[in-house]
């Protein structure tokens, strides 16, 4: 195989994999499924049930619920959709990389100023992960509303 055959085989796999997405009824499915967790997880952090792993279950389940939200279909997917869930992705990875870059030191001021210096000052994944998923949903649904 010559470079120009690899180059096109290795193109058409990233095209295929970039145009996945869910059928639409996948949307409820992922708004259930992070509703739910995410009430288990208020229910358990008032009453005295611990249990260590659970948290970490309950926090992936969410990010697993927000990602089918993320790339489920609209009811009418066609060119103009696809364009605002680009843009989306593209707003919410901009944002997503500033509060990386902010929350820090935001965190380090808060902890300073107004509460006391707490020794644990970095964020998690989760916290990375969630927010970004969120912004590209609400960044979607703000472009739909308003093309």
């Amino acid at each position: 195989m010559d470079s120009k055959k690899i180059i096109e085989c290795e193109r058409t796999k990233i095209e295929r994999w970039s145009r996945f997405q869910l059928p639409n009824h996948w949307k409820k499915i992922g708004i259930v499924l992070c509703l739910a967790l995410f009430i288990t997880g208020i229910v358990l952090k008032f009453t005295d049930f611990e249990v260590g792993w659970l948290k970490g279950v309950l926090r992936r389940g969410i990010l697993v619920g927000l990602l089918i939200i993320s790339i489920s279909k609209d009811k009418n997917e066609d060119e103009m959709i696809v364009s605002l869930r680009s843009k989306a992705y593209t707003l919410a990875f901009i944002f997503g990389v500033a509060f990386t870059c902010v929350q820090p030191l935001l965190e380090y001021l808060i902890h300073s100023f107004i509460f006391e210096p707490s020794p644990n000052n970095t964020f998690s994944y989760f916290e990375v992960l969630s927010f970004m998923l969120m912004m590209h949903i609400v960044f979607f649904e703000i472009l739909k509303r308003n093309r």
